[in-house]
């Protein structure tokens, strides 16, 4: 597919690419300095071919080191303004072009707040060859401001917020599929979104508001509905409260109302009850959704000692875990999921029972929450929140061939699986009553022990999701499984499967290999 790419002006750009005749010749580097496209509001600061060089894994990309090939990289910004608060705002992003290319286009999503252009790699969910090394074109942004991870003070700014939201993909996208166009002389064939937490909700605001953007979206622990999932954090906190310690100023301790030895004795207890489900007592739960562990197994029939509970404690886990309820009964948030995870320590965001914290703290001082009157508070705040659970009117999206996957730690502290499931089956429901089953076009894949986007003591949190979409859209082959791999477990493989569906021992063969495990429902 070739193009001219000046024969079309700003966002029609994205648009006409097939209707432009003969071909404009490929760019070197550092002519896109001169690139332009007109109505988009972007400046070109920096063009330069990168050498080939070995660098670190970043988080949630393959073990040890790697080696990022030579490419073409180009730093630029969109809709730079001075915003009522007098900061400088717009949206940076950066293109990694490599040398290789293979017609493809990867928009890497981003994390918490965002307020920074991370490097264009494309390692999330890619197993142990990140996009760009496949030969993607891959592109970041910090989605319209600059600042802490968890600097929320851009809200002020109107367009920043809106740039946040949602705005900034499509005016990311209408800048960079002409760029790239213009260095290889060639329009890009097929277009990736991957990303993971708000790289999961700009995943699905990618369906949801950009249906004829992407050709296949990966949505990982996607962040919807943060209000909620904030009060879910901090109604676990309040009910940890009720059975921990005070300080010496009298305030609760939450992360002390269960012992280390308390902690194993629940994940023990719930191995005990549901470890072998799946066909075998491995230290990892794949049949969540017949695992039916209670806690009150474990409360004391005498003194509190390290075999057992107290009552107060065993309430307390079974409240937190219930997730948050109004008065009349009315579920707000889903609860969480009992996993292997839930003890976890001194890796990313603690496991639940260790208090329900969250990076951006705000933890209730006591144990008593009035869930009605902060769920009215999280209802009116759900448009700044980026809700994004609401949309389930994916027919544009699907009916241009679109695909989608999500996928989802079992042990996620942050953002509850359940959720992701609830919103999933809304999907199915709704594509029931319209279009055919959501599996023609979607996949969920839960993974057992993992925590938010990756890691857990007990968790095989390595896997390709990349070459699962690729294959999906441009052969048509639906992910009948996913192959999982982890720190956790040298040598032990496992097959993700497509929810409702969950790994199953066969019977025979070696216990560590996927190759003797089946997909089961």
């Amino acid at each position: 597919m070739s193009i001219r790419l000046y024969c079309v002006n700003g966002l029609l750009a994205t648009l006409l690419l097939t209707t432009c005749p003969g071909a404009w010749a490929a760019s070197p580097c550092v002519d896109l300095l001169k690139f332009s496209a007109p109505g988009a509001g972007a400046t070109i600061e920096k063009a330069q071919e990168l050498a080939a060089t070995p660098m670190s894994a970043p988080p949630g990309g393959p073990p040890g080191s790697l080696q990022v090939p030579a490419h073409c990289r180009v730093d630029g910004i969109i809709g730079a303004h001075t915003g009522r608060d007098g900061k400088a705002y717009g949206i940076r992003f950066a293109v990694a072009m490599p040398a290789q290319w293979n017609g493809r286009l990867l928009y890497q999503g981003g994390g918490g707040l965002n307020g920074s252009v991370q490097l264009p790699l494309g390692a999330a969910a890619a197993g142990d060859s990140p996009a760009l090394n496949r030969g993607f074109a891959v592109v970041s942004s910090d989605s319209g401001h600059e600042g802490a991870v968890f600097d929320a003070s851009f809200m002020a700014d109107q367009q920043a917020a809106l740039d946040f939201l949602y705005q900034s993909i499509g005016k990311v996208m209408a800048v960079v599929r002409p760029l790239i166009a213009a260095h290889y002389g060639n329009a890009v064939a097929h277009s990736y979104f991957i990303g993971c937490s708000t790289g999961g909700r700009e995943a699905m605001i990618s369906a949801q508001r950009y249906p004829g953007e992407f050709d296949g979206i990966v949505a990982g622990s996607p962040a919807m509905r943060t209000n909620y999932s904030n009060l879910a954090l901090r109604w676990v906190t309040a009910s940890l409260n009720a059975a921990a310690p005070k300080d010496a100023q009298g305030h609760f301790l939450a992360s002390q109302a269960l012992s280390d030895a308390d902690r194993k004795l629940v994940v023990n207890g719930l191995l005990e009850a549901c470890d072998a489900l799946d066909g075998v007592r491995d230290g990892m739960i794949f049949d969540t959704r017949h695992c039916a562990f209670d806690p009150r197994v474990l409360q004391c029939q005498g003194a509190k000692n390290d075999s057992c509970l107290t009552g107060v404690q065993v309430t307390a886990i079974e409240r937190a875990f219930s997730g948050p309820k109004t008065a009349s009964g009315r579920q707000v948030y889903p609860g969480f999921a009992y996993d292997t995870g839930i003890a976890a320590k001194g890796m990313g965001i603690p496991g639940l029972l260790s208090g329900g914290t969250a990076p951006e703290g705000g933890m209730p001082a006591g144990s008593v929450m009035d869930v009605d009157a902060e769920a009215a508070i999280a209802h009116d705040g759900r448009e700044m929140a980026g809700d994004t659970d609401a949309w389930t009117n994916l027919s544009s999206f699907t009916g241009h061939g679109g695909k989608l996957i999500f996928y989802h730690g079992v042990s996620d502290p942050w953002f509850s699986a359940l959720e992701t499931v609830r919103y999933y089956e809304r999907l199915g429901a709704d594509a029931a009553a319209g279009s055919g089953p959501v599996t023609d076009w979607s996949r969920l894949f839960l993974v057992p022990g993992m925590g938010h986007c990756g890691g857990g003591a007990a968790t095989l949190d390595r896997f390709d999701m990349l070459s699962a979409i690729v294959a999906w859209v441009e052969q048509g082959q639906a992910p009948a499984q996913v192959i999982a791999t982890g720190a956790s477990f040298p040598g032990r493989s496992r097959p993700l499967c497509p929810y409702p569906q969950h790994a199953q021992y066969a019977g025979q063969g070696d216990q560590e290999s996927a190759a003797n495990f089946v997909c089961r429902e």
